[in-house]
C-alpha cells in the first residue's frame, strides 16, 4: 500500500511502524473473509481493509470524522483479520498507533460518558464490589432482563497451600478476582496436582487492557508499570512464570513491550516480564494431571478471540481437553468472536448482541451439556443468554482432579 505519511511523522518510531504496517497490506480482502463485523454487516468500512484505509488517511492528516470514529469503534479488536492475512499485517498495533489521532469530540458526549465511567470502576475491584453490591441490593427495582445480565459476587473456596518448590505468580484479573474468582482457585488447585504452588499479589491490579482499548493510554501504562513492580521481586526470587487463566489479560501483558517501549526505567522490565507471562493452558501443555473420567458427558468449548488470534494458541486447550479424555464437539465458525471483546458489548450492544446470537446458535448446535470457555468476558457475555451452564475450562478441570496420583512429597 503506498503512503503520503507527514515527515514529521515519520521521524517518530510510531510512524516508522505504521509506515512498515501499511506497505504490507496488498489490498487482497482475505481479513474480510473472517471479520466479523464485516460478515454481520457487509461494509467494507466495517471490515479490516477498509480500517486500514481510514487510519491511514488519519496517519496522513486527514481530521478524524465522525462517520470514521463510527467504523472504527465498530472494530471488535479480535485480530481474526491476522490469523488470516497472508502478508502479516499487524492489524491490532496499526490500530493502536491510530487511536493517536483520534479525536474525543468526534464521538458523543454520551460515549464519552460511558467510556469515563467503564474505565472509572470496572478495572477497580473494590469499586466493581461497590457497585455489584449497590446493585443486589436494588435488585427488586431492576428489570429482569437487565438482572439477568448481571454478574454476582463469587462465593470463593479456599486456596491451596503454598508448599511445591517450582513457584508462579497468577495474575487474578480485576473482574475475574471479583465475580468468578472460582477461576483463579481452580487454577491454583490444578497447579498443585502436578507441583507448582501460586504466588497471590496484593492487591489485584487490572492489566491495563480496558484503559488501552478505551484509549486512555497513559492509565494503561502507570497500570502496567504498578503490575511489573508487583512482579518483578518474585521473578527475582526464582518464580517460574506469570500465568495467566484469562486469555484477554495474556494478550494485554503481552503488549507491555510496546507499551513501555520509551520508558527508560520500566523498558527492559517490560520486556522480561513478557517473556515471564503465559497462559495457564502453556504450563499445563508440559504436565501430567491425575483427572477422573470424563468421557460421560459431552461438552463444547468456545475459544476466546484473545486465546486464538491474540496468543496464538489456538486448539491448544481443545487438544488439552481431548487428551484428558474429555467428549468435546466443536462448534462451526469456531474463529468468529462472541461480541464481548471487553468494553464492546456494553458500548456497541446492538452488534453485539446479534454477534452472541450467531455464536450460541453455534453451540446450541452442539447438543452439549455444557459450554467451556477461556476467558472471564466471553464467560459471562454467553452466560448472561442462555440455559446452558458455562464456565471457565480449568474450573471444569480441577473438578475432576483424582486425588489418585496427586503430586506429593
Amino acid at each position: 500500500m503506498q503512503t503520503r505519511l507527514p515527515e514529521s511523522f515519520l521521524d517518530t518510531s510510531a510512524g516508522q511502524e505504521a509506515e512498515a504496517i501499511l506497505r504490507k497490506c496488498v489490498h487482497c480482502g482475505f481479513c474480510n473473509a473472517t471479520c466479523p463485523t464485516y460478515q454481520l454487516l457487509g461494509d467494507e468500512a466495517d471490515g479490516p481493509r477498509g480500517r486500514i484505509y481510514q487510519i491511514k488517511e488519519m496517519l496522513e492528516d486527514a481530521p478524524a470524522a465522525q462517520l470514521t470514529q463510527k467504523h472504527l469503534d465498530r472494530c471488535l479488536l479480535c485480530r481474526a483479520c491476522e490469523t488470516t492475512c497472508p502478508s502479516g499485517v499487524n492489524y491490532s498495533r496499526l490500530f493502536e498507533i491510530g487511536q493517536l489521532f483520534q479525536q474525543p469530540s468526534a464521538r458523543s458526549v454520551v460515549d464519552r460518558f460511558k467510556r469515563y465511567c467503564i474505565q472509572a470502576v470496572l478495572p477497580y475491584p473494590s469499586r466493581l464490589r461497590l457497585l455489584l453490591g449497590i446493585t443486589m441490593t436494588l435488585k427488586l427495582f431492576i428489570p429482569e432482563r437487565i438482572r439477568r445480565q448481571l454478574p454476582v459476587i463469587s462465593n470463593t473456596q479456599s486456596w491451596p497451600v503454598s508448599r511445591h518448590r517450582r513457584k508462579v505468580i497468577v495474575h487474578e484479573g480485576c473482574v475475574q478476582s471479583v465475580v468468578e474468582a472460582d477461576v483463579n482457585i481452580a487454577t491454583a488447585k490444578v497447579l498443585d496436582a502436578v507441583g507448582i504452588s501460586v504466588i497471590r499479589t496484593s492487591p489485584v491490579r487490572c492489566c491495563g487492557a480496558l484503559h488501552h482499548h478505551l484509549s486512555f493510554a497513559e492509565k494503561a501504562r502507570k497500570l502496567a508499570r504498578e503490575n511489573i513492580d508487583q512482579w518483578w521481586p518474585y521473578l527475582e526470587a526464582g518464580a517460574e512464570a506469570i500465568v495467566s487463566n484469562a486469555s484477554g489479560c495474556g494478550v494485554m501483558i503481552k503488549d507491555y513491550l510496546h507499551l513501555l517501549k520509551g520508558d527508560v526505567d520500566y523498558a527492559e522490565k517490560a520486556r522480561i516480564v513478557v517473556q515471564s507471562v503465559c497462559d495457564v493452558s502453556e504450563v499445563l501443555s508440559q504436565e501430567t494431571l491425575p483427572l477422573a473420567d470424563m468421557s460421560h458427558r459431552r461438552v463444547v468449548f468456545q475459544s476466546p478471540c484473545s486465546l486464538q488470534h491474540g496468543l496464538q494458541l489456538a486448539g491448544q486447550v481443545e487438544k488439552l481437553l481431548l487428551d484428558y479424555g474429555v467428549n468435546l464437539v466443536t462448534p462451526v465458525n469456531p474463529h468468529l468472536c462472541c461480541g464481548s471483546a471487553g468494553s464492546y458489548s456494553m458500548l456497541q450492544a446492538e452488534i453485539s448482541n446479534q454477534l452472541l446470537k450467531d455464536k450460541l446458535e453455534a453451540l446450541h448446535e452442539c447438543q452439549s451439556g455444557l459450554i467451556l470457555t477461556a476467558n472471564i468476558g466471553c464467560l459471562l457475555h454467553v452466560r448472561k443468554a442462555t440455559d446452558l451452564p458455562v464456565m471457565h475450562w480449568i474450573e471444569f478441570i480441577a473438578g475432576k482432579l483424582s486425588s489418585v496420583g496427586k503430586f506429593s512429597h
